[in-house]
C-alpha cells in the first residue's frame, strides 16, 4: 500500500479538472489575443474562468491577475508595493514562505527597503500588539503575513490584521496559497490589497495561479511583453491551466464546509492516535481547530538515533510525508520555520498534510508504519 500525506506540497489533480483541461487542449487552440473566431473562443474561456474565480472571492473579475503560481504572485505583490506604491518598509515574520522571505531580502539589497520583524510566539502566532506598535511609526509600509503557515499550520486572523493595517494606512499582502480553496474569502468584508493562489494546492494543475490586486491600487507588470492581463502580466495566457484552476475552485467551493469537517476529523484522529502511542510526543505550531489550518499537522517525535532516517524510512514503507516546505526539501539546512519558533531541532519531525481524498484507512496505515519505525508494539 502507498499513502500520500504531503498534500501541502501538491495535491492530486481532480478527475473533473483533468476532463476540463483535456477538452480545451483538444478543441480550443486559438490565441486569446487574436481577434478571429478561434481567438475569441479561447478569450471567452479565459474571461469566464476569471469571472468564476472572482465570484468565489466576492470581488471584481478585473482584480484577478493570472500568474504561473504562488511564488510569482507573491513576488509581484512585494515588488509592485515597493516600485509602484512607494513602500519603504515591509513588516513580516521570519517564518514566511521563501517566496516572501527571499523577495524581501532581494528588495532590501536592490531598493534599500527596511525589513521589520514582527514578534511571534512559540506556536507561530503573530503578536498583534507589537504589529500595531510598529505601525505607529510614520513610514510607508507593506505588511506581509501568510494566512496559514505551510509547515506548522498556524492561522492568522486575517480580518483583525486587515483592520489594524487600515487603521494606520499600511498596505496588506497575505500569502493565501495554503488556504485558497480550503476557506471562504469575502473580499468585500476583508479589506486587503493582495492575496495569492497556486492551483496545485487545491487539486488543480501545477504552473498556474493568480494574484488578487485590490482595484483601489495601481501596480505595473513584472513581466513585460504584450498587453495581456490588462497590461499587468505580458505573455500568452496558460489557458489550459486557467480552465483547470477555475474548475478546481468550483469543486473546492461546492462543499468547502464538508471538506473542512472531513479533513479536520482525520487530523484530530491522527493527533489522538499519536498521543496514545507516544507519551512524549508534541506538535509544532497550532493544533486548536479554531486556530490552525486543518490540512496540516507537524509532528515532533521523541529523540531517537533513527530520527535522521525517518522520512526516508517512511517512504520505503509506502508513506509519503515531508519535513517541511517542498521548496526547501532539497536543501540540507533545517527548517527556517522551526528555527523561527525556536523548536527543539534535535528531535525528528514530520509534516503530515491531508486532502479531501484522504481516507481513515490511509491514516491507519500511516500510523502503523510510524509506530514500526519507532519499534512500538502494535498489539
Amino acid at each position: 500500500m502507498r499513502v500520500y500525506l504531503d498534500n501541502a506540497a501538491g495535491t492530486p489533480i481532480a478527475s473533473e479538472v483533468i476532463e476540463a483541461m483535456t477538452s480545451v487542449m483538444k478543441n480550443d487552440f486559438g490565441n486569446p489575443s487574436s481577434t478571429h473566431f478561434y481567438g475569441r473562443q479561447v478569450k471567452a474561456l479565459l474571461e469566464t474562468s476569471r469571472r468564476s474565480i472572482a465570484k468565489h472571492l466576492n470581488c471584481s473579475s478585473s482584480e484577478i491577475i493570472f500568474t504561473s503560481g504562488g511564488t510569482e504572485a507573491d513576488n509581484m505583490a512585494l515588488v509592485a508595493s515597493v516600485k509602484n506604491l512607494g513602500v519603504k518598509r515591509i513588516i513580516s515574520t521570519t517564518i514566511e514562505h521563501h517566496a516572501v522571505g527571499h523577495s524581501i531580502e532581494s528588495l532590501e539589497k536592490s531598493h534599500s527597503v527596511q525589513f521589520e520583524k514582527v514578534q511571534i510566539d512559540e506556536k507561530g502566532h503573530v503578536d498583534l500588539i507589537h504589529l500595531e506598535k510598529l505601525l505607529t511609526q510614520n513610514i510607508p509600509t507593506l505588511v506581509s503575513l501568510m494566512h496559514a503557515n505551510n509547515e506548522i499550520a498556524t492561522l492568522l486572523p486575517l480580518k483583525k490584521v486587515s483592520d489594524i493595517c487600515r487603521k494606520y494606512g499600511a498596505f496588506f499582502h497575505s500569502d493565501t496559497v495554503q488556504t485558497m480553496g480550503h476557506y471562504s474569502f469575502d473580499l468585500q468584508d476583508i479589506d486587503i490589497d493582495f492575496i495569492t493562489c497556486a492551483a496545485h494546492k487545491l487539486h488543480g494543475p501545477k504552473g498556474i495561479g493568480f494574484l488578487y490586486v485590490n482595484k483601489k491600487i495601481k501596480v505595473e507588470s513584472l513581466i513585460h511583453g504584450g498587453a495581456q492581463e490588462r497590461g499587468l502580466r505580458g505573455g500568452t495566457e496558460n489557458i489550459y491551466g486557467i480552465v483547470g484552476l477555475s474548475k478546481a475552485m468550483d469543486l473546492a467551493y461546492e462543499d468547502v464546509l464538508g471538506h473542512h469537517a472531513h479533513v479536520q476529523s482525520l487530523k484530530s484522529y491522527m493527533i489522538d492516535s499519536l498521543l496514545s502511542a507516544f507519551p512524549t510526543i508534541t506538535f509544532h505550531g497550532e493544533t486548536d481547530p479554531e486556530k490552525s489550518l486543518y490540512t496540516v499537522l507537524n509532528v515532533c517525535f521523541p529523540k531517537t538515533d533513527k530520527g535522521g532516517m525517518l522520512l526516508f524510512t517512511l517512504d520505503l514503507k509506502g508513506v509519503a510525508v515531508s519535513g517541511g516546505s517542498a521548496c526547501s526539501s532539497g536543501a540540507n539546512k533545517g527548517s527556517h520555520v522551526l528555527e523561527g519558533i525556536q523548536a527543539d531541532m534535535t528531535r525528528p519531525n514530520a509534516r503530515f498534510s491531508f486532502s479531501r481524498y484522504t481516507t481513515k484507512e490511509e491514516i491507519d496505515y500511516a500510523l502503523e508504519q510510524v509506530k514500526s519505525v519507532f519499534e512500538i508494539n502494535l498489539r
